[in-house]
């Protein structure tokens, strides 16, 4: 049996969340009793995926960080003091830790996407493709699997990130249909409507 391609997480953390206009960082703003980056780590570690690699950059994540997570990934963060040149840097940071420790593939999301599931980061991480992306109710979003191969093709400036790839190469693309949601934290309103969702969630169970 051939032995399976080590395989690991990137979380981009970067950014500096320009319409957020919170007490914090968005990414450190509170949701559902814990910070909004945490749901996100949380998730990524309970998929089982390690190590995961976050990339930060406008806001130190702190304690969130170094925090015990479900199962004990190893959790690697790496600093982009360039992160305002865009996502697509901040991507590719990610991608020189991903070869330091001779990952085959990695699984790709952001800090602000407190709804995707941990199944969600599995499945696509656990399809053989090039590149393999979840889509909700047929909508490509994130996470993305990437594979090495692939990572030089990709653009360094700017936040286009995957999107030109998957568009322009549909033969190296596998979509993966998720549970959950890849909406994302911009603003205080998308906040306290994850909240609301979140308060839904708790009443029903």
């Amino acid at each position: 049996m051939a032995t399976p391609e080590p395989i690991g997480a990137l979380l981009l953390a970067a950014g500096g969340g320009s319409r957020f206009v919170g007490a914090t960082h968005k990414l450190l703003a509170p949701l559902g009793g814990q910070p909004v980056v945490r749901h996100v780590l949380e998730a990524v570690a309970r998929s089982g995926l390690s190590p995961i690699i976050v990339v930060t950059g406008a806001v130190d994540l702190g304690d969130e960080l170094t925090r015990e997570l479900p199962g004990h990934p190893r959790l690697v963060q790496v600093h982009h003091p360039q992160w305002q040149r865009g996502m697509a840097s901040s991507l590719h940071v990610g991608f020189d830790e991903a070869r330091r420790l001779c990952l085959a593939a990695v699984v790709v999301g952001l800090g602000d996407q407190p709804g995707i599931t941990s199944a969600a980061w599995r499945a696509v991480a656990d399809t053989p493709s090039p590149l393999a992306v979840a889509t909700y109710n047929g909508k490509r979003r994130n996470p993305v699997r990437i594979h090495t191969e692939l990572w030089s093709h990709l653009p360094h400036e700017g936040d286009e990130g995957a999107r030109t790839l998957l568009r322009t190469r549909p033969e190296l693309v596998t979509e993966v249909a998720c549970e959950g949601s890849a909406d994302d934290i911009d603003t205080i309103d998308d906040v306290a409507r994850w909240q609301a969702q979140l308060a839904t969630q708790r009443e029903e169970a």
